[in-house]
């Protein structure tokens, strides 16, 4: 047996308990012919097997197990995880115990969020930037301003040619130890790419055009789609600088994209992919995680029947849904402190769009950061006025959210009235994130 494999048996050895020990780690080494590594507070079993040839499993074939107890080990382990087939590599790291296990795809993300550069700088730049100081860079995704073609966003996305080179990246990226072109940089997990299922997109006959010009009508858009061949589009949907174009027949979409992808439109040359179908119920799942609230009249701040009390037109109270685990801003559990601001501290400008939820404290930015981060068309509130007996303007929102890639879309309004243009404002949104959370 190799000396790492003695190694890393016997060391392991002295952590057990019971008839567990390395005497039966090295059994499963000599039978298997397997290599085993103990390094970085954790074991790895195998990564080739004996007699592999050729490169290492492709993503997506790899799932992570959670929850193992602390007295089960390779010797266990590796005789049930075979019955699903050969095993190329087994990394374990003792963690709970008298639990079941969990089993998922492991989230082999290789992307990075890279924020606060300079808006000047092109793709080329960044790209030989992140290069001198991290390895394994494939790629660096840029989008040009929405407004000046000739700029970015000050932020972009680097992709690694592995999780692992992704993670040493992050690691070697963090604010304050390297600052490209003198600017500290914000560096984060980008969010995984959306996987839908291959027979959806087998049906799909949107194209998402990016990269338009802000004064490109969707009348110029279908006319320039139109053009390869008149007749294919159905209609365009447009906002900012990029839009979704619905054709009759999928067969048109796919020979469009192939025409149009990389042309110019009013000087900006496009961008195209097939669209992907937004799931409304899935979506709001996830966000929700499936916890809300019974009651949405006392979270809209209006009291039960039974308290006798006077139902309140005023500044509703906080929503205090649970998103993924979290209390939702604005709930009590929410931190609303300030800091002094000191001479010298140094300000990075972010999007919106790169914080976490903790960070919003009113629900009508609440529901635009969802409406963006699942692809749909920002929410749109549509003013409604009455009278009260006393004479005084009570008003009240009608909010529409669009999936814009599928063309579906929802209203929502609640049953109250308010005094003011803000109050009405927040409570409508409070309704709309609480009907689709119920909704899910």
């Amino acid at each position: 047996v190799h000396e790492d494999n003695k190694a890393a048996a016997n060391g392991c050895g002295k952590i057990q308990s019971g008839a567990q020990n390395g005497a039966a780690l090295l059994a499963l080494i000599e039978k298997t012919g397997y290599s085993m590594v103990q390094q970085n507070g954790q074991r790895k079993f195998g990564g080739p097997p004996p007699g592999w040839e050729g490169p290492p499993p492709p993503r997506g074939c790899e799932v992570f197990v959670g929850k193992i107890p602390r007295d089960m080990y390779e010797d266990e382990l590796v005789p049930v995880f075979e019955r699903a087939g050969k095993i190329y590599e087994l990394r374990l790291m003792m963690e709970f115990s008298g639990k079941f296990i969990g089993v998922c795809v492991s989230l082999d993300n290789c992307r990075l969020y890279i924020g606060a550069i300079p808006k000047d700088k092109k793709k080329e730049e960044i790209l030989n930037e992140m290069k001198k100081v991290t390895e394994g860079v494939v790629d660096v995704i840029v989008y040009p301003n929405a407004t000046d073609k000739t700029k970015n966003r000050g932020f972009a996305f680097v992709e690694y040619e592995s999780h692992r080179a992704a993670a040493m990246a992050r690691r070697r990226l963090i604010p304050g130890t390297f600052q490209p072109w003198g600017h500290t940089i914000q560096v984060d997990w980008a969010d995984p790419e959306k996987v839908v299922d291959e027979e959806i997109m087998q049906r799909v006959k949107v194209l998402y055009v990016r990269n338009l010009m802000i004064s490109t009508t969707e009348d110029k858009i279908k006319a320039e789609f139109n053009k390869f061949k008149p007749g294919v589009v159905e209609r365009v949907k447009k906002l900012r600088d990029y839009a979704f174009v619905h054709f009759f027949h999928r067969e048109d979409a796919l020979a469009a994209m192939s025409v149009m992808n990389g042309k110019c439109i009013d000087g900006a040359s496009i961008e195209i992919t097939l669209a992907k179908p937004v799931n409304k119920e899935s979506s709001w799942k996830h966000h929700f995680n499936g916890q809300i609230s019974p009651s949405s009249e006392n979270l809209l701040g209006f009291p039960n029947k039974e308290d006798g009390t006077q139902k309140s037109l005023g500044k509703p109270a906080s929503v205090s849904v649970r998103l993924n685990g979290q209390h939702s801003p604005g709930s009590p559990e929410a931190e609303r402190s300030t800091y002094p601001f000191f001479p010298g501290i140094r300000l990075t400008p972010i999007s919106m769009y790169s914080l976490q939820l903790s960070h919003f404290s009113s629900a009508v930015m609440h529901l635009d950061y969802f409406c963006h981060k699942n692809s749909w068309a920002p929410p749109e509130y549509c003013l409604y006025s009455t009278t009260s007996q006393d004479g005084k303007i009570l008003l009240v929102y009608r909010v529409l959210i669009s999936s814009i890639a599928d063309d579906s879309q929802s209203y929502f309004m609640p049953e109250k009235l308010c005094t003011t243009v803000e109050d009405a404002k927040e409570l409508a949104a409070q309704f709309t994130l609480l009907h689709l959370g119920k909704c899910s």
